[in-house]
């Protein structure tokens, strides 16, 4: 099962760290000092560490000694999207470059003022995505993030205190299911709904696929919202390419109507497509397959 215990590493300390470097010192200096935090995770981050490690060496079939050093890169590629969320939040937008794939999808999802469902997955950098809207919507249109992200309320609000403002509502995921009136409520006033599509917690309802060639566990909410509702399905990347410049994917979604297990099957199939061309940005530190011996 793709079961994720729903906690994110970090302390505050060290988001002050690397966010005095970036303004003060520029982005650059902060990606230095991610070679060493990069070979610490290696070494000290175990459960992570031998996930990567089961991705590279199993999923994609790199032999023991690359795969090794894969997972290094793998941490150093994470960490950069940390760094560049934070300098892009906090003004440094125009310090990279960005191209734009298959955008008129998401286009005319705005334009329509019909809602939508957007589907992204913990590669890439996601959660940049807010900041560049305004290229395909010249209104603010709101968009609602589904998460189950319980970082600590100190980190957030260190965050919120150096970033700018965001439009983003979250909509966080309960026990007593009162997250579905609200995803009902946000789309039926034309707004869109974000979802990662590739983690759930223990207990709440999955479907099951094949990722890279072996089934694992996904969240059932996404697919089984957005197969049954007349809305547009988008799945959505947002990819690091060099070290300033993006590579934006929207792919409308095409499936049997109200057939959830379909529409995740295309799901699983456009991120094989997406690991294809970027390998190293697949950011599930955890045993993603249930796999690892």
């Amino acid at each position: 099962m793709a079961q994720w215990d729903g906690k994110s590493r970090g302390v505050v300390l060290g988001y002050k760290i690397f966010i005095f470097f970036i303004q003060n010192l520029g982005v650059r200096s902060a990606y230095i000092i991610l070679y060493f935090v990069a070979f610490y995770f290696l070494f000290f981050s175990r459960k992570g560490t031998k996930a990567s490690f089961y991705y590279f060496n199993k999923r994609l079939g790199h032999s023991k000694i690359n795969s090794f050093f894969k997972v290094y890169k793998s941490y150093y590629s994470f960490g950069q999207t940390i760094i560049d969320k934070f300098a892009i939040a906090s003004g440094l937008k125009d310090k990279f470059t960005y191209e734009f794939e298959n955008e008129q999808s998401l286009k005319d999802i705005l334009k329509d003022k019909k809602g939508g469902i957007l589907i992204s997955a913990h590669v890439g950098n996601f959660e940049i995505a807010e900041y560049f809207f305004s290229r395909v919507d010249e209104f603010s249109t709101q968009i609602n993030l589904v998460t189950t992200d319980l970082e600590h309320s100190a980190i957030k609000g260190y965050l919120e205190s150096v970033s700018l403002k965001t439009n983003m509502k979250f909509i966080i995921i309960k026990e007593d299911m009162s997250h579905i009136f609200e995803m009902n409520k946000v789309l039926s006033n034309n707004e869109l709904i974000c979802f990662t599509g590739d983690r759930y917690f223990e207990g709440n309802k999955y479907l099951t696929e094949k990722l890279l060639g072996k089934e694992a566990n996904f969240p059932a909410g996404a697919f089984l919202l957005g197969s049954r509702l007349k809305v547009p399905v988008i799945f959505l990347y947002i990819m690091k390419e060099t070290s300033k410049h993006y590579h934006f994917f929207a792919e409308e979604a095409i499936f049997k109507d109200r057939d959830a297990q379909d529409l995740l099957k295309k799901y699983t199939e456009s991120i094989e497509r997406i690991l294809k061309r970027y390998p190293y940005q697949w950011f599930n530190y955890f045993d993603f397959w249930k796999d690892i011996k």
